[in-house]
């Protein structure tokens, strides 16, 4: 079985302690095989470049997400296009997207660098990984504009409808789907992924956050993922060796991976 995390945090302060300690170990003690680390504002974006470049089975994702943009600059633009031309390494710009969640940044704000970021990727030849809570529509009218089905990407932390991920299905993106399917009470989220084709699904830990159940609350890590795949594989009838196998698969093309 091999399990590729599409969506990291390992530039969090919660891994200062012990970050090259587990990512040694990584590897050669769990099904993990791959990683993509994503960044959140430029230092951690560098820090995901840095990780990625340390570790052969990582990759990058570079961005800002919605909580970082109320102090973007065109300047950071042109920085984020030479780390990506820069380095191989970089798969995708994200996590970009909206966040209604909270009051700030205003909403114009979050617009203008969702779309500005989404012509980089477009630019750059980058699918794009979209943070969106709050804001199913907002995100999705944003995504028309820029033409995103030209570009691809995934919404990671899918937490909307069943009849919302249908409007995103119709643009060819996948669905980063991590701990929180396994939470009694996300009801809404399990009719969601047991819809969704799996050909669609990707598997995440947005770590340190999110861990599944048993260990809600908990520092969450790659090596919790089996916990997604065996909810999965309940959801979709199918078995957790197929669901590894898939969504490892659907996690190459996502990120235009090709060995």
């Amino acid at each position: 079985m091999r399990i590729f995390d599409t969506h990291a945090h390992y530039d969090d302060e919660a891994f200062d302690a012990d970050r090259s300690e587990l990512l040694d170990r990584l590897i050669p003690e769990s099904a993990i095989s791959n990683i993509t680390n994503i960044g959140c504002d430029m230092d951690s974006s560098i820090m995901s470049v840095e990780l990625a470049n340390k570790y052969d089975y990582m990759y990058a994702a570079i961005g800002f997400i919605p909580h970082h943009v109320g102090d973007m600059k065109d300047d950071d633009i042109d920085a984020l296009r030479a780390l990506a031309k820069n380095n191989k390494k970089v798969v995708a710009i994200g996590e970009i997207g909206l966040d209604y969640h909270y009051d700030e940044p205003e909403k114009e704000v979050q617009h203008k660098w969702f779309l500005a970021q989404m012509s980089l990727a477009k630019e750059l030849g980058l699918p794009i990984v979209i943070h969106s809570r709050d804001a199913a529509m907002d995100t999705y009218e944003l995504m028309k504009q820029a033409h995103a089905e030209d570009i691809g990407g995934v919404v990671h932390c899918y937490s909307y409808s069943e009849e919302m991920s249908r409007e995103f299905l119709k643009m060819g993106f996948y669905f980063g789907i991590g701990g929180v399917v396994t939470f009694k009470n996300s009801k809404r989220l399990k009719r969601a992924v047991a819809s969704i084709p799996i050909e669609n699904i990707v598997l995440e830990t947005d770590c340190p956050y999110l861990a599944p159940s048993p260990y809600r609350g908990e520092r969450n890590d790659s090596r919790n993922l089996p916990y997604v795949i065996a909810e999965i594989a309940g959801l979709k009838g199918i078995s957790e060796e197929e669901v590894a196998h898939i969504t490892y698969e659907n996690a190459k093309k996502l990120y235009r991976i090709k060995q």
